[in-house]
């Protein structure tokens, strides 16, 4: 009698499984993010999860589990039940620069995870604040760090931030002092306040701060104009040829999940993604939407790691 319960409680749970993966979600979803709040990509993120909650038919919050560059919210989501409950919305950080800015991270960016989706590209802004930094172009910034070599210091608020200065180094020649933060907000108060002489920023923050004219762009680092800042000249424009450095947003699930549960998420999120309320949105905020499922995130995973990789190794930056 033992053995035919336990037999049929076996059937009724494999049986079970599928019909739960298909009525997914039924409770909260939590969406965890590597970065602060009033961050750019917490401002994203908060509007992709308010899409995805009309979409889901449940709330989707938004939980800020801010340091390493990412790391803790992404080590947090890859040892989460992968039962769609539990996901990571993340810039190139944790899934294409990282594992070259650590010796050894918690957890492994494709084994770990299984991508649901794209959500935006966007590129970041070399800012300077025009009452301590006086220069109009990155031809006079350029000039200044290599007429007082080290004397200067620059922002970082996250990965994107950090490679991007250390590439404008490599290619201009010139040498400044990183002081890295937590955050873009705190490092933009810095750099208003004159401790720090410039900073890359991404374009969601800079964008209202330029608004207030208290900070001034002298480039953009993509290799084109962004909509919303069409009279800022590229890195590559302003003679820093060669520079090309972009970054982008997307959601993952932890790894093995019910593929009802991926097909349900990743559907909702093109639907969102898709829209044209949201397309006006990012422009509005200097990102540029980028809707695509999970094969089209893995493919930008593959070609960002590569290419982060070999920006790393050339500015030869530090491991952690």
């Amino acid at each position: 009698m033992k053995k035919c319960l336990a037999a049929f409680a076996a059937i009724t749970l494999m049986s079970g499984a599928p019909a739960l993966a298909a009525d997914y979600p039924v409770r909260p979803v939590r969406m965890l993010l590597g970065y602060p709040a009033g961050s750019g990509i917490d401002n994203v993120a908060r509007q992709v999860a308010a899409g995805l909650e009309k979409e889901l038919g449940q709330p989707v919050v938004v939980e800020n589990k801010a340091g390493a560059l990412g790391n803790l919210a992404a080590d947090f989501v890859a040892k989460a039940p992968a039962d769609g409950y539990t996901i990571l919305f993340t810039p190139n950080s944790t899934h294409a620069a990282n594992v070259h800015l650590f010796k050894k991270l918690p957890f492994d960016p494709i084994k770990d995870f299984a991508p649901v989706g794209t959500v935006a590209s966007l590129g970041f802004v070399l800012l300077v604040a025009p009452e301590h930094t006086k220069v109009d172009n990155v031809a006079q910034l350029t000039k200044l760090l290599k007429d007082q070599p080290g004397k200067y210091s620059w922002g970082s608020g996250n990965a994107t931030g950090q490679v991007a200065g250390e590439l404008y180094k490599t290619l201009a020649g010139v040498d400044a002092v990183n002081v890295p933060y937590k955050g873009v907000p705190p490092a933009l108060t810095d750099l208003i306040g004159g401790r720090v002489s410039f900073l890359f920023a991404d374009a969601t923050l800079a964008i209202p701060q330029l608004k207030g004219g208290r900070v001034k762009a002298l480039a953009v680092t993509g290799s084109k104009r962004p909509t919303s800042l069409p009279d800022v000249p590229t890195m590559d424009e302003a003679g820093v040829k060669g520079y090309d450095l972009g970054g982008w947003f997307g959601i993952f699930l932890p790894a093995n999940p019910p593929e009802a549960v991926r097909k349900t998420l990743s559907a909702a999120l093109l639907k969102v993604t898709g829209s044209p309320e949201m397309a006006r949105f990012l422009r509005g905020i200097g990102a540029e939407p980028l809707s695509g499922g999970p094969d089209d995130l893995a493919r930008v995973v593959a070609v960002d790691t590569e290419k982060w990789g070999r920006i790393i190794r050339a500015a030869g930056m530090t491991v952690e």
